[in-house]
């Protein structure tokens, strides 16, 4: 059985590919460009602002002295972000590895459908900060209970995208693989598995994102270390500018993770719509 390749963007080294590799670098800078003036603005219209009020370091820090919380120890910050974000690609992994088994499964048997499926339905729509504090009571306050978080509240997206993913194959491509005669393996892994890789990458970026949302969660009800844990020990003692910084912090982890997905995903799939329409 052979099955055709999904079509190149770019030949490698062609002379068409070294415009439009130059054109895609031109946007990205003008892109950052953009972003660094925007956010530089915010920023200071932000220190203006405080100054011009008179607002209190303790009710809305200004951007200088958040900087300056992060500049006299940035050990502690980072230190306190590994755990958080060890805990966050753990559980992260788990949820991508285990989702898409499960979604598999979910496809090619009617029976979990109705009965896995339905469940997995059920369960998110639990609110899960609500049974946090079970997990602590089971589990305790190390990185076990942050993993579980991170855990659940990201495989559900994708179970659901990869599930989808699995199933929107086009069933021209099916009935072609069947005049072939093809295995039920042969057709998984040469049709299905692959017209899924984006809806999968899509639910990875969802993903990520609940993953690091849930392991702050586990660090609000019950920690003694991360990002989560610093948050709210510096709001109980009026710490605001620690508190800025540490979700400044957060929000740079969140920008780098997401990041990482969508490079993988570039990497994996340079023939998918998205990854081309991206060079130009």
């Amino acid at each position: 059985m052979s099955t055709t390749p999904p079509p190149s963007a770019v030949a490698p080294g062609s002379a068409k590919g070294a415009p439009q590799r130059k054109s895609a670098m031109r946007k990205s800078l003008t892109q950052s460009f953009y972003l660094t003036v925007t956010l530089a603005a915010l920023l200071v219209a932000w220190e203006v602002a405080c100054n011009v009020f008179d607002i209190g370091a303790y009710l809305l820090p200004k951007p200088s002295e958040v900087l300056k919380v992060i500049a006299e120890d940035p050990m502690f910050l980072l230190s306190h972000g590994s755990v958080t974000a060890a805990a966050t690609l753990v559980g992260f992994v788990l949820a991508t590895l285990i989702g898409v088994l499960i979604a598999i499964l979910i496809v090619y048997s009617p029976f979990l459908e109705k009965t896995l499926f339905t469940a997995l339905v059920a369960f998110n729509a639990i609110p899960k900060i609500a049974i946090a504090p079970l997990f602590i009571l089971w589990i305790g306050t190390e990185l076990e209970s942050k993993i579980l978080m991170a855990f659940l509240i990201a495989i559900f997206p994708i179970i659901v995208d990869t599930v989808a993913g699995l199933r929107s194959v086009d069933p021209a491509q099916l009935d072609l693989v069947r005049t072939y005669r093809a295995s039920q393996a042969q057709t998984f892994f040469k049709i299905r598995f692959p017209n899924a890789l984006p809806s999968i990458f899509a639910g990875m970026k969802v993903g990520i994102t609940l993953a690091l949302i849930g392991t702050i969660v586990g660090e609000f009800v019950g920690a003694n270390k991360g990002l989560g844990f610093v948050i709210l020990q510096a709001q109980g003692t009026y710490q605001t500018p620690l508190v800025f910084a540490a979700i400044a912090v957060l929000s740079v982890l969140g920008v780098i993770l997401f990041n990482a997905i969508d490079w993988a995903e570039r990497l994996a799939l340079p023939w998918h719509v998205s990854n081309r329409t991206k060079k130009h």
